[in-house]
């Protein structure tokens, strides 16, 4: 397959996971931002707001090019001078009930003039209050993912999540974890097909886990842990994230990149769950190589 190829599918997909949403939610339709980037491509922003069950969520579909940014030559150890093509699909949804999971997936490709190519991506949730049935559930959707592929992607990648999504200041994971894969370079059309497999993924998963939870009675002491929640959420995103960082330094289209924060968070100092035993639960769990399919 070549890049138009690509492109085409994930067009495709942003359309498909923006209607299986809509329908799940039940009232929330997303709006449509057609942007130009003035070197090379563009992008569909799609944000869905005060829906019945999300608060704020994000899909976001690109295909760009042109000459590759400095930081790009030399985050990519390029020596000539090459041109580069990327798109993919980016997603974030923020629920209003704090007993439904914030859910990110990206799929990705990545292509320069000089032939190489790969592709990158993941899924991974991060529920505000932990519920480990859940998280084993949202596991065992993610391994059916992977489990076409080799014996070892889910594993291999389960740890590549645990690693990456790691808030190292406060030495917690931003949530469950997932999968988290990038430079893949061998056998192309297997490993696009390994991406259309997690990127069918979402609309199925996520839609489970709304309905499963948008019911439950949140009181303000839930809410509050929500939005200390929904902080890590920012700090990560904006201390620790690859992609964020790397877009914001590279003249990357600010109102998208940003798009993956939520509209409320809080911070408190020297916050104490001890007196909220599922909030202080949680918080135990955001621990690396924690087995959920246990």
């Amino acid at each position: 397959m070549n890049k138009e190829q690509i492109e085409a599918y994930f067009r495709d997909l942003q359309d498909r996971i923006c209607q299986g949403i809509e329908a799940a939610d039940g009232s929330g339709q997303f709006r449509e931002d057609l942007w130009s980037r003035p070197e090379g491509g563009g992008g569909r922003t799609r944000l869905i707001e005060g829906g019945t069950i999300l608060e704020k969520g994000g899909v976001n579909f690109s295909a760009v090019s042109g000459p590759l940014h400095p930081k790009m030559v030399t985050s990519l150890n390029v020596t000539e001078e090459v041109e580069f093509f990327a798109t993919g699909v980016s997603i974030v949804m923020h629920p209003k009930n704090a007993w439904v999971p914030i859910i990110h997936m990206n799929v990705r490709y990545f292509e320069l003039s000089n032939g190489q190519a790969w592709f990158g991506g993941g899924i991974d949730l991060t529920p505000h209050i932990i519920i480990p049935e859940q998280a084993k559930w949202f596991h065992q959707q993610v391994k059916a993912s992977c489990d076409g592929f080799g014996a070892d992607v889910y594993s291999k990648y389960k740890t590549w999540a645990d690693d990456y999504f790691f808030n190292t200041h406060r030495n917690e994971t931003r949530g469950i974890g997932g999968i988290f894969f990038d430079y893949l370079k061998e056998d192309k059309a297997k490993t696009f097909d390994f991406v259309k497999s997690v990127g069918e993924s979402f609309v199925p998963i996520y839609s489970h886990l709304m309905k499963a939870n948008a019911d439950k009675p949140v009181t303000e002491q839930e809410r509050n842990f929500q939005l200390l929640r929904r902080g890590r959420y920012v700090e990560f995103n904006l201390v620790h994230d690859r992609g964020t960082k790397f877009g914001l330094e590279t003249n990357g289209r600010t109102e998208s990149i940003l798009m993956s924060l939520p509209p409320l968070a809080s911070w408190e100092y020297m916050h104490d769950a001890s007196g909220y035993p599922e909030g202080q639960q949680t918080l135990d769990l955001l621990k690396k190589g924690i087995d959920w399919l246990a």
